[in-house]
């Protein structure tokens, strides 16, 4: 399941971060790439030290409190995030995310957008699914999820600068499929909630909603 989530930083909040970001230093990204995607990825990503440290804090406490992002992915710990620059020329080619990384699995790979999409161009997210490839090129502040499964690049950026926070997930349910039917669930039980308040109906989705995660989660 792929889903764009909106707002997850605020205009007060985007304002902040972007404007830590300005006084951050920024090295090759190859930096941080496997054997294989070193030989596509050219971009910057933000040197390791305090100041990155608190910042990504700062950006995974945000996203972890998104009540979207929780119900989608049931996430049981972040990655440390990248904080990622691309300039004029600068592209990532086609790769697949790492299966580990820090030490545990990726189940779920995320981009946070932080650069307006006016401020740029090209610079897209392309997603290659069954139905072919798919661009994203989000508002700042918004984010798209994604399974760390796939198959995807950075498009190059022609014009401007692209800043993104890009962080991996590990997931309580393992399964994409098992994943996106509780958050079907999850959905449903919420609509009917705010139409009929707790009725028998909301209390039995709740019940194949909680049941099937004790099924699928891996604690």
């Amino acid at each position: 399941m792929m889903l764009c989530i909106g707002d997850v930083l605020n205009s007060k909040e985007l304002e902040e971060v972007c404007a830590d970001i300005e006084t951050l230093t920024f090295i090759d990204g190859r930096a941080t790439a496997g054997w294989a995607a070193r030989l596509v990825k050219n971009n910057e990503q933000a040197e390791a030290g305090t100041r990155v440290d608190a910042l990504r804090g700062r950006i995974a406490a945000q996203i972890l409190d998104n009540e979207l992002f929780q119900i989608a992915v049931r996430p049981k710990a972040l990655t440390p995030l990248l904080i990622s620059r691309y300039g004029p020329g600068k592209q990532y080619g086609t790769h697949v995310d790492d299966a580990l990384m820090h030490g545990m699995r990726t189940d779920v790979s995320f981009t946070l957008f932080l650069s307006d999409p006016d401020s740029y161009e090209g610079g897209e997210l392309v997603i290659e699914t069954s139905a072919g490839e798919q661009p994203f090129k989000l508002p700042a502040g918004s984010m798209i999820v994604y399974p760390s499964t796939t198959l995807h690049r950075v498009a190059p950026v022609e014009r401007g600068t692209r800043v993104a926070a890009v962080g991996w997930a590990r997931s309580f349910v393992r399964n994409a499929e098992q994943r996106e039917i509780l958050f079907d669930l999850e959905t449903a039980r919420r609509d009917l909630f705010e139409r009929e308040g707790k009725s028998g109906a909301f209390d039995l989705l709740s019940k194949c909603g909680t049941n099937l995660l004790r099924l699928w989660a891996d604690d």
